[in-house]
């Protein structure tokens, strides 16, 4: 006799992320090519040498030092495995039924889906505008009595587009206070709007107790193989973190290059300022050569190809480039050293993949 298992897991979407090939150019995953800061590569191997014993499971030099650096109180501030981790708890501490229903773009961040799958609760997705940018008045509507929570990713994954202060502001203000609205800052570090509408979560939640940001050190500071997220909100919603938290799932080494990071912060510009250059001279190239490409926040550049997705995904492994198709909507190209986005360039403008995929 076996065990039984819910019934609906079948119906639970794998998470997939960027396949690795040897050889290839991976430009899949929007991970940095930029290794650790050389001061959390220092920590990571002192505190290696600490790892047959437990981690700090509260995190609390690790959240004291976001604490100072955000400028905002530790029990405002809760650690996770990765920023996804948080996610998942986010559905759990807001979802108790089949019929609680969370609301998010789509596309966009594909655990969305399967975490509030794994929470038992209901998925409401919400179509991007025509220009793959998330209508916020689409999702303010979409709210019923039945909406526990609403992922708003900014700047967006995968399409790089990013909603500003001005608009943000006014979707924070009219949605009902009883529903729990999550920020999710993974790319913050490559936003480059305007002062004046620069969309800074943590500041726009701290007069807002139902906003809750997240961030992530995997993706600008080069350590998505430790997973390090964080979360800043209200007291009471870190509090209910803090229960369905998996013990020790921040493990030690993580935690000690996440604290130099953050000491090392003033090296941070010089990395992100250079990908971001990188980003734009990619689209720059793909735009002449006829490509629809929107504007990109994070660091990584979208390609709308519709059905053609998987296929031009399949022929750019072909070339020795791993990119992210994503079924039918479209290519997400993850912004490499150089050398590596010139290899892809040099496929994408390709007058015979031009030709073959009609641009």
């Amino acid at each position: 006799m076996t065990a039984s298992t819910r019934p609906d897991l079948d119906s639970i979407p794998a998470y997939v992320p960027g396949r690795n090939h040897p050889g290839a150019v991976k430009l899949a995953s929007n991970e940095t090519t930029f290794g650790p800061l050389p001061a959390a590569a220092k920590a990571i191997a002192e505190a290696a040498e600490l790892a047959n014993r437990y981690p700090d499971n509260l995190a609390l030099e690790l959240r004291a030092a976001l604490a100072e650096f955000l400028g905002v109180a530790q029990d405002n501030v809760a650690v996770g495995c990765g920023s996804v981790a948080l996610c998942q708890e986010l559905v759990q501490i807001t979802c108790d039924a089949p019929t609680d229903e969370v609301l998010f773009a789509w596309r966009s961040f594909e655990a969305y889906p399967i975490v509030t799958k794994v929470g038992n609760a209901t998925a409401v997705q919400v179509p991007l505008t025509p220009d793959h940018v998330h209508d916020l008045d689409a999702l303010a509507a979409a709210v019923t009595e039945r909406t526990k929570l609403i992922f708003v990713c900014n700047p967006n994954n995968p399409t790089g587009t990013a909603v500003g202060k001005a608009e943000l502001t006014r979707f924070l203000d009219t949605v009902p206070k009883r529903v729990l609205i999550v920020l999710d800052e993974a790319y913050f570090e490559y936003l480059r709007l305007a002062e004046e509408d620069y969309p800074n979560g943590i500041e726009l939640g701290r007069t807002r107790p139902n906003v809750v940001v997240l961030r992530t050190f995997s993706k600008a500071y080069g350590l998505a193989g430790l997973r390090a997220g964080y979360a800043v909100g209200d007291p009471a919603v870190i509090t209910a973190l803090t229960k369905v938290h998996i013990p020790f799932s921040v493990n030690r080494v993580a935690q000690a290059a996440a604290i130099a990071s953050l000491e090392a912060r003033h090296e941070l510009l010089d990395r992100t300022h250079a990908l971001v250059l990188e980003r734009d001279r990619v689209r720059d190239a793909l735009l002449a050569a006829g490509y629809q490409v929107p504007p990109s926040e994070a660091n990584f550049v979208w390609l709308p190809l519709g059905a053609r997705s998987v296929e031009f995904g399949e022929a750019s492994a072909e070339a020795g480039v791993l990119v992210r198709p994503y079924g039918g909507d479209g290519v997400r190209i993850t912004t490499g050293d150089p050398h590596e986005n010139d290899l892809f360039l040099s496929f994408a403008t390709d007058p015979a993949v031009l030709e073959r995929f009609s641009i």
